[in-house]
């Protein structure tokens, strides 16, 4: 089915849902692994969580680059296109602040699409979009 020509729902096709621009948002704040993304506040589930890798790769947004190779292990990397994002992700976080008393932001306003160092590393689980799982 044909994509929708308003630029809005043509994007919202792709980040159009609650998970995908907290992905976004994790990528932008350095985050990197599986196990990052696993880790953040929202806990997402494991299943969304590698549908919505697979489809911001498919989509440009990401790349996936090995780093481990026994056994196949992969981070992932904002694309340009990925990183453009961030301005919108930085008017979200704005209006948020605005109308939710208690919220902060993880960053400071301003340095969305460029790369932060993740607070470190924080789970090594094998990567189910490879089709991998360590028990």
């Amino acid at each position: 089915m044909p994509r929708s020509r308003c630029p809005v729902a043509s994007t919202l096709d792709i980040v159009g849902d609650r998970w995908t621009l907290l992905l976004i948002r994790d990528l932008l704040f350095g985050k990197l692994r599986y196990g990052d993304f696993l880790a953040s506040a929202e806990h997402i589930p494991t299943n969304i969580l590698a549908d919505r890798l697979k489809r911001l790769e498919r989509e440009g947004l990401i790349s996936r680059v090995p780093y481990s190779q026994h056994p196949l292990r992969v981070e992932y990397h904002l694309t340009d296109e990925g990183r453009a994002l961030g301005h919108a992700v930085d008017a979200l976080a704005d209006w948020g602040m605005q109308h939710f008393p208690g919220t902060r932001r993880g960053y400071p306003p301003g340095l969305a699409g460029h790369l932060r160092p993740a607070d470190g590393i924080l789970d090594e689980r094998s990567d189910p979009v490879e089709g991998r799982h360590d028990q």
